[in-house]
């Protein structure tokens, strides 16, 4: 009665046992094959809109032209040497380099996305990418991004780097928040920090100056730029102020053209409701 599960147990230990040695023998079989591939083609992959590197770049990168790769053996190209080679432009995000079966080296490359460009107080001149990195200018290509100039005093080493200053953050904060809304990303045309290192933004509609100040309660600041626009420009006109102050949490300050008079304006508790002028503080 007891001789039937035993058989079974031999019977599954043989089977598994075929299998394992039948895994080995492929594995082997597998490594040969590889050591015997040679490299027929080298293909390259860069997705995106972004220009800054191309194919013929990163085919200098990898000196392609004088280390040629294909007649190679796979087995005796260095992939993650070849990958190392790609991270170290300031322009890839992220690099990857292998080889099929056939002997085709593959290569994907993503590019960094920049955001805005700044010209510091020292004249220089860089990017920042979507993850709040400094990036270089580019030979190749101008990204059509969002420009930001005036007193800004964070420095660039010509080199991939972090943000060092608080203006710089704040900056970054701001215009990822102008991107992910299209009203505000259509509207607003460029950024300047004045004397006082404070935030103003300029629009593309309009020769006033939007005076923001820095981005702490960037929902509510917009949603009373907002109220501001549809409720008192169109009573007066878009050239009728010179500068519209949203950097105070629970007012709009709006300074004339003409006189540089100032029309204060009380905000809604939740910035959506009607904003009523008071009169009272008009200065003749």
């Amino acid at each position: 009665m007891f001789k039937k599960p035993i058989w079974r147990i031999i019977l599954l230990s043989f089977v598994w046992l075929i299998s394992l040695g039948g895994l080995v023998v492929l594995m082997s079989f597998i490594e040969v094959k590889k050591d015997e591939v040679v490299c027929k083609d080298v293909k390259i992959y860069i997705p995106g809109s972004q220009y800054f590197i191309d194919k013929k770049e990163v085919e200098n990168i990898l000196q392609l032209s004088s280390f040629t790769l294909v007649g190679r053996k796979i087995d005796r190209i260095n992939m993650h040497q070849l990958e190392n080679r790609l991270k170290a432009n300031p322009f890839v995000e992220y690099a990857k380099v292998y080889a099929d079966m056939d002997g085709i080296i593959m290569i994907e490359i993503e590019q960094r996305e920049p955001i805005m460009r700044v010209m510091n107080q020292s004249n220089q001149d860089f990017y920042i990418d979507k993850n709040g990195l400094k990036i270089p200018l580019s030979p190749n290509f101008t990204a059509r991004v969002l420009a930001a100039n005036g007193f800004i005093d964070e420095p660039f080493g010509e080199k991939v780097d972090t943000l060092h200053t608080a203006l710089a953050r704040d900056l970054f904060k701001t215009v990822s928040y102008i991107r992910a809304d299209s009203l505000w990303d259509a509207q607003i045309g460029q950024i300047y920090v004045n004397q006082g290192h404070e935030i103003e933004l300029i629009p593309r509609v309009g020769s006033q100056r939007i005076l923001l100040g820095n981005a702490d309660s960037l929902d509510l600041k917009f949603r009373n730029l907002m109220a501001f626009y549809k409720q008192a420009l169109p009573q007066v006109g878009w050239d009728a102020y010179k500068i519209i102050n949203i950097k105070y949490a629970n007012q709009i300050v709006g300074v004339k053209n003409s006189k540089a008079d100032s029309l204060r304006m009380k905000a809604a508790a939740d910035s959506t409701k009607l904003i009523k002028k008071d009169t009272s503080l008009i200065k003749q």
